[in-house]
């Protein structure tokens, strides 16, 4: 999918999702551990708000023409998560959706011209301002999961493996070897959809194969590959930190 319009319809649904899951929960499963380490569910919440903030302002920055930080640092990124993590579940409820909203009206606004104009996320890589609303839906359907309240990787849509899938293996495929972490020089093939990133450098070599689905659980840390297949026999090997750094547009 290569079209922002499309996308940004299926963001709207998959927070909505995401708002039904939080407002199935009590003040006090809030506070409950997600699924990422030291994080509770209230951090999780919290840091999709912050996300279409962040992202917000890039748009901004294409916008007017004027460099606009992601977020003003680290720093300031995980304290303003800390803050909102403890407040009550009405309140995330509220943040997560108004902030979406937002985020939303201004990618529907957002000039024609702007949305090829260059903006950098925090981390340094430069980006066109359309990109903006795919790493979005990025996420949005990781986050779902890291709830751990029910909403997994078999919940994706297939709209969003269709795009996510491919744009993962490429971006793995353009890191340095010293990057790729464990799955350097493995195969990775989807059985189901043909997609595949070579990143042995030499004919031969290990190979991970398995469903789509299961694949981009696995590179993006929401599972532990099960559903996976290893040749030769082997233990699956550590991917590294998912989203890299897009390497098409």
């Amino acid at each position: 999918m290569d079209d922002w319009r499309r996308a940004l319809e299926e963001i709207h649904t998959a927070t909505e999702r995401v708002v039904t899951t939080l407002s199935g929960l009590t003040d006090e499963e809030i506070t409950a551990p997600s699924g990422l380490p030291g994080w509770t569910r209230g951090h999780v919440a919290a840091h999709l708000a912050r996300n279409a903030d962040s992202l917000w302002n890039l748009l901004e920055w294409a916008r007017t023409g004027k460099e606009i930080p992601q977020y003003p640092s680290f720093e300031a990124r995980e304290a303003d998560i800390e803050a909102g993590a403890g407040r009550c579940r009405s309140a995330l409820v509220a943040d997560v959706r108004g902030t979406a909203a937002r985020f939303a009206e201004q990618a529907r606004t957002l000039p024609a011209q702007a949305w090829d104009a260059e903006v950098r996320a925090m981390s340094g890589f430069a980006q066109p301002a359309w990109y903006t609303v795919f790493r979005r839906w990025n996420e949005v359907e990781a986050h779902h999961v890291d709830l751990a309240a029910g909403y997994g990787p078999a919940d994706w849509p297939e709209a969003y493996l269709r795009w996510s899938l491919p744009a993962t293996l490429s971006g793995l495929a353009g890191l340095p070897a010293e990057r790729r972490g464990g799955v350097a020089g493995f195969r990775l093939v989807a059985t189901d959809t043909g997609d595949a990133a070579d990143l042995r450098g030499t004919a031969g070599g290990p190979e991970v194969s398995g469903s789509g689905r299961a694949l981009l659980a696995w590179l993006s840390g929401r599972s532990d590959g099960s559903g996976l297949a290893m040749r030769p026999d082997g233990v699956l090997p550590v991917p590294p930190p998912w989203p890299h750094d897009p390497q098409r547009f």
